[in-house]
């Protein structure tokens, strides 16, 4: 049986991404986790051959450290752990378009949701990981997080908390692939996607260029499940919902 943990299972393309595993897979193992005690996804109709565990988590050290003791016991190992947790606004902050509008509170948060909170789950779920079981790491990061690709400025703190991510993975995947040979850990823009994330935005994106989180959880699992196509890329890899790379 393989093990697939989904972080931030209450957002929209972790769902969607729920409902991909199901319908692509059996023999598997598919653990949510998010603040919310119970799913928010349809596992109504797994497949008789899957299983499915819920977490609620606060997404303390202490907290994820406890699951994944937890999941140890299933004898298991870790097939794939993708991050979906993220945050670009909120109901006080909108992406800072000037300096000024750089908030400590705001950058702080943006810092530790997206940043902190996904090493964590690494550093919680890695010991799962065995030399002999071919694995993928995955967070969703985003093209505004390359430093080479800013060419409009401004959103300083959703910039920085991504670039921030793109650099802790980058560390960790050096460190693993000593003990993990066939881990990889990939990094993954998903475009534009209509989710609460995207809403007060999505008036200015061009038309065909709104993705429902069903297209970019297909589009996902395809990559994530090739190793062939991983392959091309260096570790970690950092592209988009197309599976062209993104400069760093």
């Amino acid at each position: 049986m393989q093990l697939y943990i989904l972080c931030g299972a209450s957002s929209e393309i972790a769902k969607a991404y729920f409902t991909t595993l199901n319908k692509h897979l059996s023999s598997c193992l598919i653990v949510t986790i998010s603040r919310q005690p119970q799913p928010l996804i349809d596992s109504t109709h797994i497949k008789h051959s899957n299983k499915h565990l819920h977490f609620e988590t606060d997404y303390s050290e202490a907290s994820l450290s406890a699951i994944a003791k937890t999941l140890t016991e299933q004898q298991t190992p870790l097939s794939e752990l993708v991050i979906f947790n993220g945050i670009l606004h909120d109901l006080n902050n909108q992406p800072e378009r000037k300096l000024e509008q750089i908030s400590d509170t705001h950058f702080i948060n943006s810092m530790q949701t997206n940043a902190l909170l996904p090493i964590r789950c690494v550093t919680a779920f890695s010991r799962l990981l065995d030399t002999k079981t071919k694995s993928v790491i995955c967070a969703l990061s985003a093209r505004v997080g390359s430093i080479n690709d800013n060419n409009l400025g401004g959103w300083y703190s959703y910039r920085a908390s991504k670039a921030a991510l793109n650099m802790l993975f980058k560390s960790a995947a050096i460190e693993l692939n000593r003990r993990y040979k066939q881990n990889r850990c990939v990094l993954f823009h998903p475009g534009t996607t209509d989710t609460p994330l995207s809403k007060p935005f999505q008036g200015n994106v061009p038309e065909g260029k709104l993705f429902t989180p069903s297209f970019v959880a297909e589009q996902l699992f395809k990559f994530l499940s090739d190793t062939r196509f991983l392959a091309n890329f260096d570790n970690p890899a950092y592209f988009d919902w197309q599976g062209q790379p993104i400069d760093w």
